[in-house]
């Protein structure tokens, strides 16, 4: 669904809220095989604040739970990798929330190289989860994503 094998995202069905940022993160080869090595090992989200079940370097079918403290309390986030790509000039993943996540959807944390220029791009389709009381918080959460957004694109730097 969030095509990070692609360059250009195709447009989506519109079942989903859509979103795709980029932001660049620094020039040359050393940077490159920094932050190919650190997105593959979750770290846009463990430099974001959450922490994952996993250290390993990502593969298809891997299930781990994500987790953030928010407020006093701690949310899960079980999420599949549906997508690895590896790639000279695109490097990155894609995740599904499974249920009991506080949303519906996939995201995906790509890293690409055009020239000596790297950049990360992070592509999200999000809709309410179907239980409660993620449902009802869902207006709450759209505003708490764009927070979390703004932290991945620093993530990497």
């Amino acid at each position: 669904m969030t095509s990070p094998d692609l360059a250009h995202w195709p447009p989506g069905d519109g079942k989903y809220r859509r979103s795709e940022f980029s932001s660049f993160i620094g020039t040359g080869d050393l940077v490159w095989e920094r932050v190919i090595a650190d997105v593959l090992r979750w770290k846009v989200k463990t430099a974001s604040g959450f922490t994952v079940s996993s250290a390993a370097p990502v593969r298809r079918g891997d299930r781990v739970d994500v987790t953030v403290h928010l407020f006093g309390a701690t949310v899960l986030e079980p999420v599949e990798v549906v997508a690895v790509v590896d790639s000279p000039d695109r490097v990155g993943f894609a995740y599904r929330a499974l249920p009991g996540h506080p949303v519906c959807g996939e995201e995906a944390f790509v890293v690409s190289r055009h020239g000596d220029d790297v950049r990360l791009t992070i592509r999200s389709l999000t809709r309410a989860a179907s239980r409660q009381p993620w449902r009802a918080l869902y207006p709450l959460i759209l505003v708490a994503q764009r927070i979390v957004r703004r932290r991945y694109l620093r993530a990497l730097r």
